[in-house]
């Protein structure tokens, strides 16, 4: 029984000792292991940009782990988003890849703006040890529907302004230019190629101004984008005469010519002094030449008779009010010539006898067909005073003069022969 005793008390005194052993040695050991394992972390983590739908990835990169964790957390939101290669986030975009226990990458698929902020790397160490990196998501820019300007009809004289808004990442800047490349107007006067800023005003709008412009939004992020604004401009006709006297011989073929501006667009017509609207067809051929809101009116006539001659008027005339412009076509004497001389490249008129012009290839052979003698005559007037050039071509005075009496003699001595000969068959 003794010995029964004995090896009982053996048996309790060790299993108190290694009790006491799992309680005071068993953790000095593991401290001694914290101690020689402990983590640090390598280098900073980068910050990280990243366009909208992209991936991102930040990397967090960690020495002698042993035997703890690492965890990317969401810091604004205090979301745990891995834990070593575990996902522990709902978010079916977030990803996380390992390197022998040492890099750890978080990934971030089809990038939101709402990704935006910053992330922290955490190691479970006690006190814990974290480092942050930030995710910056840049957005190419978008111009909005509202209150960017659409299309813009004004009238002349007017003050116009033109916004432009867009929304981005950086915020973008915003340039105004026209869609054609031509130069904007300002108020001072100057021309310039492009105009910054979110409006643009246009003080006393004229008919120059009228055409499209484009507003383009960028911030560094492609791509930029533009939006086309259409700025049309009503005003009231207006023409002007670049001849208002013209002359013309009967037999030739003449041309009248007005310019008129208008928008909207003029109805364009010529009439005759009278009122009566020169028809077309026959002897006259109108024509227009349009060119946004210019129009080029010409009036041709193909024989000019005794009838054609008097005034004529080309009218213009819109919703916005009607005008008119008068050219007189005047009868001239056949014997009527120009000099034209060309000087340096520059028309020179030259003249010799009372209001006749004259040029030295004006005078031709006697023998030529007569018929080929005859010239064109037109008169260009000065819509400022009545003064005009003659310029046509044709034979001198003097030649006509000198074909007259050769004619005339050559027909008296002709019937004199008819006549003596007749007597003499007489006699």
């Amino acid at each position: 029984m003794r010995v029964k005793a004995m090896l009982c008390c053996v048996t309790v005194n060790t299993f108190w000792l290694i009790l006491l052993v799992c309680i005071f040695i068993r953790p000095a050991l593991f401290s001694e292991v914290t101690v020689i394992t402990d983590p640090k972390f390598s280098t900073p983590i980068s910050n990280v940009t990243a366009a909208v739908g992209r991936e991102a990835t930040l990397t967090c990169v960690v020495h002698d782990l042993g035997a703890y964790k690492v965890a990317w957390l969401r810091v604004d939101t205090q979301t745990i988003l891995t834990i070593q290669n575990h996902v522990i986030t709902k978010n079916k975009r977030i990803g996380i890849t390992y390197t022998e226990k040492k890099t750890w990458q978080l990934r971030i698929k089809d990038i939101r703006e709402t990704d935006r902020g910053w992330y922290m790397c955490q190691i479970n160490t006690d006190p814990m040890k974290s480092q942050m990196g930030y995710l910056d998501v840049v957005v190419p820019p978008d111009i909005l529907d509202y209150p960017t300007s659409t299309d813009m009809v004004v009238r002349e004289g007017s003050n116009v302004t033109l916004r432009c808004a867009a929304v981005g990442s950086p915020a973008p800047a915003i340039v105004w230019r026209r869609e054609a490349g031509d130069n904007i107007s300002l108020q001072d006067g100057e021309q310039v190629s492009s105009v910054e800023g979110p409006t643009f005003t246009i003080p006393k709008v004229n008919r120059l101004h009228m055409g499209a412009y484009l507003c383009i939004a960028s911030n560094g992020v492609p791509p930029s984008v533009s939006k086309r604004v259409m700025l049309i401009v009503h005003f009231p006709p207006m023409i002007w005469v670049p001849n208002q006297l013209v002359g013309a011989v009967e037999g030739q073929r003449m041309t009248l010519e007005c310019h008129s501006e208008a928008y909207p667009k003029s109805i364009n017509y010529w009439t005759r002094e009278k009122g009566d609207i020169v028809p077309q067809g026959g002897k006259y051929e109108p024509v227009l030449i349009d060119n946004a809101y210019k129009v080029v009116m010409k009036l041709s006539i193909k024989v000019v008779s005794l009838a054609d001659f008097g005034a004529y008027k080309c009218i213009a005339k819109n919703s916005l009010g009607e005008t008119d412009g008068t050219i007189k076509l005047y009868k001239l004497p056949k014997s009527a010539i120009n000099s034209v001389e060309t000087v340096d490249g520059k028309r020179r008129n030259k003249s010799r006898k009372g209001s006749h012009f004259y040029e030295a290839n004006d005078f031709i052979d006697e023998e030529m067909d007569s018929n080929s003698k005859r010239k064109d005559l037109i008169i260009g007037g000065n819509r400022n005073d009545d003064s005009y050039e003659i310029s046509t071509t044709g034979v001198s005075g003097a030649v006509c003069l000198k074909e007259m009496i050769f004619r005339n003699i050559q027909t008296i001595i002709t019937v004199a022969v008819l006549l003596f000969g007749w007597k003499i068959e007489a006699t």
